[in-house]
């Protein structure tokens, strides 16, 4: 007998070579049907994996855990990949891997699908699953494996690349076999609601030099009404997708000329930026920031006493050779920031030291990775670097913290139940990805863990999605789609101090280390807007839209006054426009509501006569009149408080 430790804490013994589906139906027969995989010791295996010694085991389901979701949609990858070698028996197989939503499979075919191929692939793949075929994993020598993929000249190559001594297992359903590490589930049965949702090019390898291949996107679900609501969302997702929005409301475009990756920002979009990027700088300048302006290129000696050329140098673009030196656009600003801190003799008087950019960073992202401002090529990063005593590390996290807190929940109007807190630690399994301290992991670790603690935040931990100097606070935020992304994040550092040797004299007139808190509270300026055009669709408050106001007289008789109008607002900073176009007053209306502003003024002759403007809120419609003093003062509380409609 062996004893297995399952996630809450309970112990249950089992014979030796019990499979995790064994486990499972001792546990319930309700548990056993809806397990998809298992977690033992924190590895991912598949619910036929025997249990051979004492261990830890978590039984994974469809709605219990990511992992259990992938295991779902992997197999459902393997029954897309049959139903095409059905109906195109020369295709030929790349990979098909479960993603964060759904699976994909590349194929090498002289087919290009299209809705009717999508519909008829679709239509075998039920056929399957309502065939029920018995899903089995089998292992072969190399010498057999090759042979057994012999026909399959992907798959081939993938074997040829396993490292000697590699198992190479595959897993059988019917007249379908598929080189797999796995999970999958016990039958094609097993998966319920399915539907193919796309197709692209995609080259072999993700390689420009490789052959380019049909990639299929799809996903499936347990239940009818999951994939309904997943639909539904997707339906969303296009109405909220960002580009489209963009392109519409006119405030950032591509060009090919130019570069992927690379957006230019539109008056309308620069306005929005503008907005923001003044916006947080006054927050931090209100709590004791400096800001400071430094170089995007800079020696690659600087990342490699940072580490961030051991732990990064993919990420970074290339390097230009200039006489003696050797060139890098940087991928982040904090090295500068520890040369600043060096600059000068600090004194623990003068601790906390809070140094603050709009930084420009650059990633070397595969074109086919970049979307719209979501992922660029170029970021601007609102990036921030405290330089503390360890005494002080306690109060300027709670203090970062806090400063997210009024940004997010107070001025841009988010539900605090929106949030949830990760601490996110290093893989001790991958030491390899991190700097090379233990003690320094662990006390810096520690810290953050009790931080989150003593200030009754609730939160969970994830190993492996640390920076490469140190654990970090991820604040994630439930999307309008029902997406977790992390936009403001704290981190703690002891490396890079140590690294660029940074001191203060303390107290007792001895030198010490500083402790480096980096924190993001925008994190990337373009990231940023797109998260919020697609969390608002492109209705912005207020205080952040790029025209506030639009004036829309009713004839050109009304046309000098408007003009008055306009001069007032402009006066206490309002961005307003006039429409002096000789159009009617419901055309002029229903393009401003298009351009989602937020108010129109409407000029007639009583509002001339009284001194007063017509008031229309794209969000309630009509109004009515008010004098232009009185809007003035109500524009103007709105935006200075920034005020948000729910």
């Amino acid at each position: 007998m062996i004893k297995v430790e399952l996630k809450d804490g309970s112990i249950l013994e089992v014979e030796q070579g019990s499979s995790v589906l064994d486990v499972a139906k001792k546990i319930s027969e309700g548990l056993a049907r809806m397990a998809t995989a298992g977690r033992v010791n924190g590895n991912v295996v598949d619910i036929r994996f025997e249990l051979k010694e004492d261990c830890k085991l978590e039984i994974l389901t469809f709605d219990s855990d990511i992992d259990g979701k992938k295991a779902y949609w992997h197999t459902t990858s393997h029954i897309m990949a049959q139903a095409v070698k059905r109906l195109f028996p020369d295709t030929k197989l790349a990979i098909g891997p479960a993603i964060d939503e759904g699976f994909y499979y590349d194929f090498d075919t002289i087919n290009t699908f299209n809705d009717e191929d999508k519909e008829k692939i679709e239509a075998e793949m039920k056929k399957i699953i309502k065939e029920d075929i018995p899903i089995e994993r089998f292992s072969l020598p190399r010498a057999e494996a090759l042979k057994l993929m012999a026909d399959e000249p992907y798959k081939v190559e993938l074997i040829n690349d396993l490292p000697e001594g590699e198992e190479i297992s595959f897993y059988k359903q019917g007249d379908f076999t598929d080189l797999c590490a796995g999970p999958h589930l016990l039958s094609t049965g097993k998966v319920k609601s399915i539907k193919v949702l796309s197709n692209s090019g995609a080259y072999w390898r993700g390689s420009e030099k490789n052959k380019m291949l049909q990639r299929v996107y799809a996903i499936s679900f347990p239940k009818a009404s999951q994939l309904e609501e997943f639909i539904k969302l997707q339906e969303e997702a296009k109405e909220r997708d960002h580009r489209k929005i963009g392109k519409e409301l006119k405030l950032f475009m591509t060009h090919k000329l130019v570069g992927a990756g690379l957006p230019m920002y539109l008056p309308n979009g620069a306005t929005i930026r503008r907005t923001l990027e003044r916006y947080i700088q006054d927050k931090e300048i209100a709590l004791g920031y400096d800001h400071v302006y430094t170089p995007s290129l800079a020696n690659t000696e600087l990342y490699k006493v940072s580490g961030h050329w051991d732990h990064y140098k993919d990420d970074m673009f290339p390097v230009m050779k200039m006489d003696t030196e050797e060139m890098v656009l940087r991928p982040m600003n904090c090295p500068h920031h520890m040369l600043i801190y060096k600059s000068e003799l600090r004194s623990y008087k003068d601790l906390p030291i809070k140094i603050g950019e709009l930084a420009h960073d650059f990633r070397y992202e595969n074109s086919g990775a970049v979307c719209g401002l979501e992922r660029v090529r170029q970021m601007c990063q609102n990036d921030a670097h405290l330089f503390v005593r360890p005494d002080q590390i306690k109060e300027e996290v709670g203090k970062v913290l806090n400063l997210i807190f009024e940004v997010y929940l107070h001025d841009f109007g988010f539900s605090k139940d929106s949030f949830k807190f990760r601490l996110s630690l290093r893989d001790k399994n991958n030491k390899e990805k991190y700097i090379d301290n233990d003690e320094m992991w662990e006390t810096a670790e520690g810290q953050l863990r009790q931080i989150l603690k003593d200030l009754n935040i609730d939160f969970y931990e994830a190993e492996g999605e640390a920076a490469f100097y140190g654990p970090k606070i991820d604040i994630q935020i439930k999307t309008a789609l029902n997406h977790d992304v992390t936009i403001p994040t704290c981190q703690l550092d002891f490396a890079l101090p140590e690294r660029f040797d940074l001191k203060y004299i303390g107290e007792d007139g001895k030198e010490h280390r500083p402790v480096v808190i980096h924190r993001a509270i925008l994190g990337s300026s373009d990231r940023f807007i797109s998260f919020l055009i697609e969390e608002t669709k492109g209705v912005f408050p207020t205080w952040l839209a790029p025209t506030q106001v639009k004036i829309l007289p009713i004839a050109d008789a009304h046309m000098e006054y408007a003009k008055k109008v306009q001069d007032e607002l402009r006066k206490v900073g309002i961005r307003v426009k006039l429409d002096e176009r000789n159009e009617k007053i419901g055309y002029k209306i229903r393009e401003a509501q298009l351009e989602k502003v937020p108010y129109m003024l409407v000029i007639g002759n009583k509002e001339m006569d009284d001194n007063a403007v017509g008031v229309r809120s794209h969000k309630d419609g009509d109004i009515g009149a008010m004098s232009l003093e009185d809007f003035k003062s109500k524009i103007k509380y709105e935006i200075d408080n920034y005020v948000i409609e729910k």
